[in-house]
C-alpha cells in the first residue's frame, strides 16, 4: 500500500517557518526593547549635562528639548531634577531622572499593542555643576 505524501514537506515547512518567524520577532523586540531602555538612560545623561553646565535647572523646556532629540516621548511631565530652580553659585550638583515611561512591544495583531506596554525602569543621572558661559571662547553648547 503506497501513502500519499504530496505537499507534506510543504506543510512541515509552512508550521517551521510560523514557530521560526516568531523567534525571530521576538528577538527582534527585545533588542528594541534594550535600544528603547538604552536611549532613554542617554537622554537622562544628556540633559544632566545640559542642566549642570548650562545652569538651566529652572528652564525646564530647555532641559526637555534637549532630551527629546534623544528620545521624542520624553515630555515635561516625565522629567525632574534635584534641586530644581539652582543656579552655579547654589548648588554643587543636578540629578535628572525620566520616570514613567512605557515600552510597548510589536504586536502581529492589530490592537494589541497598548495591551502590551512594558513599563521602563527610572533612569537617573548625577553631574556635578560646571558653568561653561564664563569662558568667551567656550564651544556654543549653551545658547
Amino acid at each position: 500500500m503506497k501513502i500519499r505524501q504530496h505537499g507534506a514537506t510543504a506543510v512541515e515547512f509552512a508550521l517551521v517557518l510560523i514557530a521560526f518567524l516568531a523567534v525571530m520577532l521576538a528577538i527582534l523586540d527585545f533588542a528594541r526593547m534594550m535600544f528603547a531602555w538604552s536611549s532613554a538612560s542617554e537622554a537622562t545623561r544628556a540633559g544632566a549635562r545640559y542642566a549642570a553646565v548650562c545652569g538651566n535647572t529652572g528652564n525646564a523646556p530647555a532641559v526637555v528639548a534637549r532630551m527629546q532629540a534623544l528620545v521624542p516621548q520624553i515630555t515635561t511631565a516625565n522629567v525632574a531634577w534635584d534641586p530644581p530652580g539652582c543656579s552655579p553659585t547654589t548648588c554643587v550638583g543636578v540629578r535628572v531622572s525620566v520616570t514613567g515611561m512605557n515600552y510597548n512591544f510589536m504586536s502581529p495583531i492589530a490592537g494589541l499593542a497598548r495591551v502590551g506596554a512594558i513599563p521602563m525602569p527610572d533612569f537617573a543621572t548625577y553631574l556635578t555643576r560646571e558653568d561653561m558661559r564664563q569662558d568667551p571662547n567656550a564651544d556654543t553648547y549653551c545658547p
